[in-house]
């Protein structure tokens, strides 16, 4: 599994594409990205994801926590009802019903199984949830800014631009492989 799969890691499309987008960030702005400004749109995603990774885990905790409480309720409920022992046939046959207690009992292996998965999945959820709310606010973010606005949409078609001449340069010369390795 890598790290691209969870929301609060993933970085870009890749180094062959980050690399492009530098370039066109550092022609746009006449510096190199590591000297422009930080500007709200990234840490404004940076933030909700990882503030619901956060959410989400914790909230993957605290349900694995009531299954885990309902489910040992349940058991004390079953273990002290009364329960057949035997089932008699109309023939007068009697078989013996096997106790079936130590096969439902909670057990630990079961407990880190739930607590595992369910704050897992609380992180990709969170995380996922995260990066939605925080891309639609970055974008609310930026688009308040007409003209910061005009020129993103601009260098982004240029990007895009180069991006596709690059992956049509790629197929020409025959590799079997596009811009992002595929």
């Amino acid at each position: 599994m890598s790290s691209d799969s969870l929301a609060m890691f993933r970085k870009s499309l890749g180094p062959d594409m980050a690399k492009l987008a530098e370039e066109h960030l550092q022609h746009e702005y006449g510096v190199p990205p590591s000297l422009l400004p930080d500007k709200e749109g990234p840490s404004t995603v940076s933030t909700y994801t990882s503030v619901g990774s956060l959410i989400g885990v914790g909230l993957g905790i605290f349900l694995a926590y009531r299954i885990r409480s309902n489910r040992a309720a349940m058991f004390r409920t079953f273990r002290t009802a009364d329960r057949p022992t035997a089932v008699k046939f109309a023939g007068g046959r009697e078989e013996p019903i096997p106790d079936l207690t130590p096969l439902i009992r909670p057990s630990t292996l079961g407990d880190i199984a739930t607590y595992t998965f369910l704050g897992a999945g609380g992180v990709f959820f969170g995380g996922e949830m995260g990066l939605l709310t925080g891309t639609f606010r970055a974008r609310q973010q930026i688009g308040a800014d007409r003209e910061g606005r005009d020129r993103i949409q601009t260098a982004f078609r240029k990007f895009q631009a180069d991006a596709l001449r690059k992956q049509a340069d790629l197929l020409d010369q025959g590799s079997g492989k596009g811009v992002m390795g595929f």
